[in-house]
């Protein structure tokens, strides 16, 4: 009898192996139309709505013709212009010439490269949604004429558009959201990785200039770790490494303490339990921003901490064993790179485990009793039975939150930019010549040098590999946490 384990990778071959077949389907159905269908089939190649009349579909055939004649005026008067300058993103640079009859300099325009791309992506992906369309559309006419053939009864325009309202109202519900998503998630997305084939940065920056192709040397220049040779470089694996060391701890930290304080508020020794939950909950009503806002000029070099560990002479021992250099005044909490990560880390923990808090308090309301109470019969104690009944139900139940976190942390803007902006500066002249700082996440390092520097290009790229991160790690992930194999164990 096969192990559950190895039904599953069986599972996850054949959904891989069908996805293929699918695919290959897909065309093999496509040459099977234009091979097999008659004389309107093969005209509809050329006129799309040619199998449409011959079927006596006047209003279907009248629209797919109207459908494809737009096309056609699209790729003349949209596509065709852009698409001739997209392997250069332009030529022409914006210019001015003095005109000595009024005296006034005139602007000669020139092309806008990033006007190019964006148009050139639009059209190209324009062009791919209407050769899908055209091939469904002779596999469509192929249909057709199999039910012709058949003498099967074939719907009028009329029916079709009723069944949008009936029989397959999914279709209808889902065409918003779809052009939604693909408007403003599909074509930045596409239009970000182009970018980062470009040199469009602050000095290639339209109108006033061009930025052209320049082929995989942003990402040579991204994983060359000599700090010699390129400073992104350098800077990208410093950033990346503290990138995943925030995301585990920041993730792990909060998790394990928010099972804690979970089980030691429902401790039946505790008084007031609802008090202490309601007194952790408030600073989740806190907005975050204000409450960092708060914390990090609490923490800063002259905030209110350090005058207080000053007074009860908490610098003076830190200066003593060596944790605080020695000419300073006060400990630098949010202005050296080892003391910052620690603060934010141990700040992310004040802000985040309440919140874990109430979710393992739901969780553990739910484990199953009877299994606790075989435990303690057989002699369990309770470390035992945390370790081996609780945490194992925790982690069966928020597993895929936990991954959800992970992500999340690996991203988390607001915690780091808020505690560090405007307080933390490196003295690392390599990180500064990438416009990097060593407190900085992969996500901060990418908002600084679009907001800050505009160096798209080099944003573009750390866009793709923070993508490319996530969803590597989630995939795999996810595939660990829902393979399935335990539901039987939490009945």
């Amino acid at each position: 009898m096969a192990s559950k384990k190895e039904v599953h990778a069986s599972s996850a071959g054949e959904a891989i192996v069908n996805f293929f077949k699918d695919f290959k389907n897909y065309f093999t159905d496509f040459g099977k139309a234009i091979s097999n269908g008659d004389a309107a089939v093969k005209l509809s190649t050329v006129l799309m709505g040619a199998g449409y009349f011959a079927r006596k579909r006047i209003v279907v055939g009248i629209l797919t013709t109207i459908y494809e004649a737009l096309f056609v005026l699209m790729c003349i008067f949209y596509a065709t212009p852009n698409l001739a300058k997209f392997g250069t993103l332009g030529t022409t640079v914006r210019s001015t010439s003095f005109d000595p009859v009024t005296m006034q300099n005139t602007v000669i325009p020139g092309d806008n490269s990033f006007l190019i791309l964006l148009n050139s992506v639009i059209a190209l992906f324009m062009i791919l949604v209407f050769i899908l369309t055209w091939i469904h559309n002779i596999k469509r006419q192929y249909e057709l004429q199999l039910m012709s053939e058949n003498g099967e009864h074939i719907n009028s325009f009329a029916e079709d558009v009723k069944s949008l309202v009936n029989g397959r109202f999914n279709i209808t519900l889902m065409a918003l959201p779809t052009i939604g998503v693909i408007l403003m998630n599909v074509i930045p997305i596409l239009i970000l990785i182009a970018i980062a084939f470009t040199n469009y940065d602050q000095q290639h920056m339209p109108p006033s200039s061009l930025f052209t192709w320049v082929g995989l040397t942003n990402f040579k220049s991204i994983i060359n770790f000599s700090s010699t040779n390129s400073a992104f470089g350098y800077a990208f694996f410093k950033v990346l490494g503290w990138t995943l060391v925030w995301a585990f701890f920041s993730t792990f930290t909060c998790f394990l303490g928010g099972i804690v304080m979970a089980k030691l508020i429902s401790y039946h020794r505790v008084k007031f339990p609802k008090f202490w939950r309601t007194l952790f909950v408030i600073t989740i009503a806190v907005p975050q921003f204000v409450t960092l806002l708060l914390v990090r000029y609490f923490f800063g070099d002259s905030g209110i901490v350090n005058s207080f560990c000053s007074s009860i002479g908490i610098t003076s021992a830190l200066k003593a064993i060596g944790l605080v250099s020695a000419h300073l005044n006060y400990i630098p909490f949010l202005t050296n790179p080892s003391w910052a990560k620690f603060m934010i880390i141990m700040i992310n923990i004040w802000v985040g485990v309440p919140y874990q808090m109430l979710i393992a308090t739901g969780v553990l309301l739910n484990i199953p009793e009877s299994q606790i109470e075989s435990a303690k019969l057989d002699g369990a104690n309770a470390w035992q039975i945390f370790w081996h009944i609780t945490m194992p139900y925790v982690l069966f139940v928020e597993g895929p939150t936990l991954i959800t976190d992970f992500v999340r942390n690996i991203n988390n803007f607001n915690v780091i930019y808020l505690l560090t902006q405007d307080t933390f500066v490196t003295t690392n002249q390599t990180l500064a010549n990438a416009n990097a700082k060593e407190v900085d996440l992969l996500v901060t390092w990418l908002f600084r040098l679009t907001n800050d520097y505009y160096n798209y290009k080099m944003a573009s790229v750390i866009g793709i590999i923070v993508f490319v991160i996530c969803a590597v790690f989630s995939l795999i992930a996810f595939s660990k946490f829902l393979s399935g194999g335990r539901e039987e164990s939490y009945q």
